[in-house]
Order: C-alpha cells, then structure tokens, then sequence
C-alpha cells in the first residue's frame, strides 16, 4: 500500500489533483476514528478529519516518502485534535441530564441498532464507561492511550506520530494504563 501511495503522492505533486482523492479514500475513514476517539463528538471529527487531509495536501511538499505516509497523516490529525481540545474543554458529560426533557441524561440520545441481548448491553456499557475513563485522562495520555489500544499502532510508530522518543511514548503508556485503572476503580 505505501508504494500505491507514494505513487499517488508523486501524482499529485506534478500537479494531478484527482490522484489525492484516492489517497483521502484509502485513509479517511480510519482518519475519522483516530479524530473521533480523541474528540468524542462525531461533527469535530468529521471538520478536524478533512482539515488534516487540506493541510496534508498543501503541505504535500514537505513529507518525507522515506516514511510512511499515514504517520505523517495521522500526526498532523493528532495534533489538530489536541488543539481542538486544549481550546474546548469538555462542556457536557454522558451523565449530565438533557435540557427540556424529564430527567433524561447523554446516555439516552446514543443511538441504537436494534434490539440487543443483555450481554450485549453490559458490553456497550462497559465500553462507554472506558471511553468516558479515557476522555478523562491528561492529554498526554489520553492521545498514547487512544494511538495504542484503540488504533492498535505499534510503539515506534506512535513515536512518529508524537515526535517523541519511543522511552517517553512506553512511559506515557504504562502511566495513562495505571491511572485508567485507578480511574475505573472496582470494574
């Protein structure tokens, strides 16, 4: 896949614009995920997603194709995120009740797909409660946490990401896993 997309990188920078189309479709969607696990809110996602594919084509110029594309990607992402975040703190919890209704709370405007078995349901909430844990830790964590455990990328290449030494990036791990679980308590 790298070679498909440096290939499309030289396209694009001899001036074939319809090559980064391809490109953004290759990578959008887990782009997206990486956005929307670090923000929590599927419209931010969505605005910081598609501005790191803009500032990734105008700045097509300076990557490194001795490198992998979707880290150089993924670190201009991470970073919007985490200015997005520091210039909005969270204003609403999933526990905070919903204006104008009777007592209702976040957790009842997450849509459902349906009816599920009672396993199912726990699964959902324990999953739910991780990612309220998760949004609560320090950026610092949060941003390893979220790279390692949910996008499932290898150590060095979260060190790519960050621009961090791989030292820093295993320490920021093994901190953000302990306080998540002191976070989590009896669960």
């Amino acid at each position: 896949m790298d070679e498909l997309v440096n290939k499309r990188i030289n396209e694009v920078m001899k001036g074939n614009q319809e090559a980064f189309g391809e490109i953004v479709t290759l990578f959008q969607q887990r782009l997206y995920q990486v956005c929307y696990r670090m923000l929590g809110n599927s419209q931010e996602a969505e605005d910081i997603a598609q501005e790191a594919f803009v500032r990734a084509y105008v700045n097509i110029h300076t990557y490194d194709q001795k490198r992998k594309f979707s880290t150089w990607l993924y670190r201009i992402a991470t970073n919007l995120c985490i200015d997005r975040i520091r210039k909005k703190k969270p204003d609403y919890f999933l526990d905070a009740t919903v204006p104008g209704t009777d007592g209702l709370n976040m957790y009842s405007q997450i849509a459902a797909t349906g009816d599920l078995p009672e396993e199912e349901v726990e699964r959902m909430e324990t999953q739910d409660r991780v990612q309220y844990e998760i949004s609560r830790l320090p950026d610092k964590y949060r941003t390893v946490i979220i790279l390692r455990y949910m996008e499932e990328l290898p150590l060095q290449e979260i060190s790519d990401i960050l621009e961090l030494p791989l030292g820093t990036v295993k320490t920021r791990v093994h901190r953000g896993r302990e306080a998540l679980r002191k976070q989590m308590g009896n669960m």
